[in-house]
């Protein structure tokens, strides 16, 4: 038997993340400053850690329900109530999952196959073409622009749609621009869906991570509450990317299809993360607030620094991530990013890794620490001179 010949067709075309080839090579290197991984550099708030720790002495080691604790539901449904006037019944709105990914692949395999097309704005995260594509489905994608700060446009949206469109995938604060949607912006959005029968999924990972004005979501909106899927998760916000813990929420019928796959593949998420998450819930606020605090300082420092180097850079008020044009070195993203690691030994990430679109950009990721923001901008002026020799 050919192993190569049972593989289905569309996973062997599916290429690999284009963000992976660059930490390959981080691994083979020392000294390398890293502005490529989406991680922060904080370690998970010790409040939070204790509380898994805590969990596991008093032996609670066992299989949670399948959409998770009903504690921890019951203060998600608080949380974003809280801090987004957001309503969910803990009951059966929430689902807990294995990290945000896992609430993004389930609902895709609840809602789409092959003939149906899922609308998604690039530049965006990776993952959303490949758990389209593993469904049979067909990705539909709008280019976003930099003349419109990345957001999407009423306008774009209704010339993706037509009558094959069954989900749009709203990615903001998006990875990897920083680009947010307004309010007003999401409005134009809801009077395009409002009256279709197409499914949001709003990505809102890093909604806690917004400079400058509040995150708004597009499930406040009640024209759309109805046919709108949440995803978020503890990865960004409380620095918890290893406990790989997220939740989706939305309507009942939707969430009790996505349980159903999550008990098969799954059958629940970590239950140490779970009482972990609990902790992060109810006593995460000032942790969380004093991280934004510093991610804008280094905001600050990496969006100037480069606009000082002349790289053109839009002004990203989201997530932790700058998005710099790099067209002007003559340059492609993969040969601007492998020439400055191999030669300054700085990590960033190809633009075009998060789309065809990001073509010409690079993605640079404050998250790293201030002081390693600053030597790689030193390294970056000294790849930049060279170039010009």
């Amino acid at each position: 038997m050919m192993m190569e010949d049972m593989i289905l067709e569309r996973v062997k075309k599916m290429p690999p993340s284009g963000i992976r080839k660059y930490f390959d090579m981080v691994h083979e290197m020392e000294g390398v400053i890293s502005l490529g991984v989406g991680e922060p550099d904080f370690v998970t708030p010790w409040n939070i850690r204790e509380a898994g720790i805590y969990s596991l002495e008093k032996g609670h080691t066992h299989y949670s329900s399948n959409a998770g604790f009903l504690e921890l539901r019951d203060e998600i449904s608080r949380y974003l109530h809280r801090r987004f006037e957001l309503s969910y019944h803990p009951e059966d709105e929430i689902l807990v999952t294995v990290g945000g990914s896992e609430g993004i692949d389930l609902a895709l395999r609840a809602l789409v196959g092959p003939g149906d097309e899922v609308i998604i704005p690039e530049p965006s995260f990776v993952a959303y073409q490949g758990c389209t594509t593993f469904t049979g489905a067909t990705p539909k994608v709008i280019e976003l622009k930099a003349e419109n700060e990345f957001k999407l446009t009423k306008e774009e949206l209704l010339a993706a749609i037509t009558p094959k469109t069954k989900v749009l995938i709203m990615p903001f604060p998006n990875n990897p621009t920083g680009a947010i949607m307004t309010k007003e912006e999401l409005q134009d959005i809801v009077d395009v869906i409002k009256d279709r029968n197409i499914v949001i999924i709003s990505d809102e990972i890093y909604a806690e991570l917004t400079y400058e004005t509040k995150h708004v979501s597009i499930a406040s909106f009640e024209e759309v509450k109805d046919q709108t899927l949440l995803i978020n998760g503890f990865s960004k916000a409380y620095a918890m990317t290893g406990w790989r813990l997220g939740y989706a929420c939305g309507p009942k019928t939707l969430i009790q299809a996505m349980k159903k796959i999550h008990q098969y593949a799954i059958m629940c998420s970590p239950t140490t993360s779970q009482y972990a998450a609990i902790e992060a819930m109810r006593n995460g606020d000032a942790s969380v607030e004093m991280m934004v605090k510093e991610y804008n300082r280094r905001r600050r420092v990496l969006v100037d620094g480069f606009r000082k180097l002349g790289l053109d850079c839009f002004e990203p008020l989201g997530a932790f991530y700058v998005f710099p044009c790099i067209k002007s070195t003559g340059l492609s993203s993969d040969e601007f990013c492998e020439q400055l690691l191999l030669s300054e030994k700085v990590l960033a990430v190809p633009g075009n890794a998060f789309g065809a679109c990001g073509e010409g950009y690079i993605r640079a990721c404050y998250a790293a620490s201030y002081e390693d923001i600053k030597e790689a901008l030193v390294r970056i002026e000294r790849f930049l001179t060279q170039l010009k020799k």
